[in-house]
Order: structure tokens, then C-alpha cells, then sequence
């Protein structure tokens, strides 16, 4: 089981995933153990329980508040889940090392 776990959400979890590749690739050249999954933001409830951090994509980032209110409480240990919405450059430039490091920075605010 990875250390920690990000997921990545959008309208149907099918503009991530290749941002989702790009971010694995870049975890494995730096050694970082994370699992990196994407997901559409409908089902993102789903996996609260698993994930230690939650990017949303540009497109969804109207759902950012929503998703704030979900997240409290909602995660590993009854703790916040950190929750942002992906950088619109990095994610427009599918930047996989700059997501990855944006949701490290998540994870250790």
C-alpha cells in the first residue's frame, strides 16, 4: 500500500487520467510512493475514506466549496482532507511534476 494516496477529480475522470500518468511517471523518477487515481467529481465521496488528499480539475473548481463542506471530518482518523483546485497552467500544460508537487504541498500545509 502506497504511503499516500491522491485523487483527482473532474466531470468524468477522463480529462485527468493522463494527467494522472504523467504525475505516476514523475512519483517513480523521484521515488515518491503515492497512488494517484482520478475519478469523476460525482463519485469522489466514495473514496474519502482512502485518499489523503483531493485535486480538483479547472472544470469542476465551481464545486470546490461543495466538496470543502464534504471533506471535513470525512477522512482517514475523522480527519480534513486537503482540497484544491489543480493550478489551470499546470493542468492546461498536463505539468504532472508541478500537480504532483502542488498536492505535496496539500498534504504537508
Amino acid at each position: 500500500m502506497a504511503e499516500k494516496t491522491i485523487m483527482l477529480n473532474c466531470a468524468a475522470g477522463m480529462s485527468t487520467s493522463l494527467l494522472v500518468n504523467k504525475m505516476k511517471q514523475v512519483a517513480q523518477e523521484k521515488g515518491i510512493d503515492v497512488e494517484i487515481f482520478a475519478c469523476p467529481a460525482s463519485e469522489a465521496d466514495q473514496h474519502f475514506k482512502e485518499v489523503d488528499c483531493i485535486l480538483l480539475g479547472p472544470q469542476v473548481s465551481y464545486l470546490k466549496a461543495d466538496m470543502e463542506s464534504k471533506v471535513k471530518g470525512a477522512g482517514k482518523d475523522g480527519q480534513d482532507i486537503p482540497l484544491a483546485v489543480i493550478d489551470m497552467q499546470a493542468y492546461g500544460m498536463m505539468d504532472g511534476a508541478k500537480v504532483l508537487k502542488q498536492a505535496e504541498d496539500l498534504m504537508q500545509a
